[in-house]
C-alpha cells in the first residue's frame, strides 16, 4: 500500500486529478499515455483503470484545466491528446502545496513520541 492507496488499493480522493495534471505538465499526451506516465513514474504502484481515468479527463477539460485536440498516436491511430491549460497550471501549483503541507504534518505526526 502507497502513500496515495488505501488498503483496497484506490487512489485516496483527489489525487487522481492531481496526478493527471502532472503528467500532462510537461507536454500532451492521449489518456493510455496519461496512464502510463503515472504508473512507470510510481514504480508500477499507481494504475490507474480506463473506468477512473477518461471520465477525469473530462471532468478536467471541463473545468478549464485541459485543452484537447485529436491527433495520430505512435501507433498510427486516431488519439485525443489533452494539454495543461495556465488554469490548470495554475491548479495544479496550488494542489501540490497543498499536499505537501499535507505530508509534512503527518510525517511531524508520525514521527512524534
Amino acid at each position: 500500500m502507497g502513500p496515495l492507496k488505501d488498503k483496497a488499493g484506490d487512489l485516496v480522493p483527489g489525487t487522481l486529478d492531481m496526478l493527471v495534471l502532472k503528467a500532462l505538465a510537461r507536454g500532451s499526451r492521449h489518456g493510455y499515455g496519461v496512464a502510463e506516465w503515472i504508473r512507470q513514474t510510481s514504480q508500477e504502484a499507481l494504475r490507474v483503470e480506463e473506468g477512473a481515468l477518461y471520465p477525469a479527463l473530462h471532468r478536467l477539460q471541463l473545468r478549464g484545466f485541459l485543452a484537447a485536440a485529436w491527433g495520430t498516436s505512435e501507433n498510427n491511430r486516431r488519439a485525443k491528446y489533452y494539454s495543461l491549460t495556465a488554469r490548470g497550471r495554475k491548479h495544479l501549483e496550488a494542489e501540490a502545496e497543498h499536499w505537501r503541507q499535507l505530508f509534512a504534518a503527518i510525517a511531524r505526526v508520525m514521527q512524534s513520541t
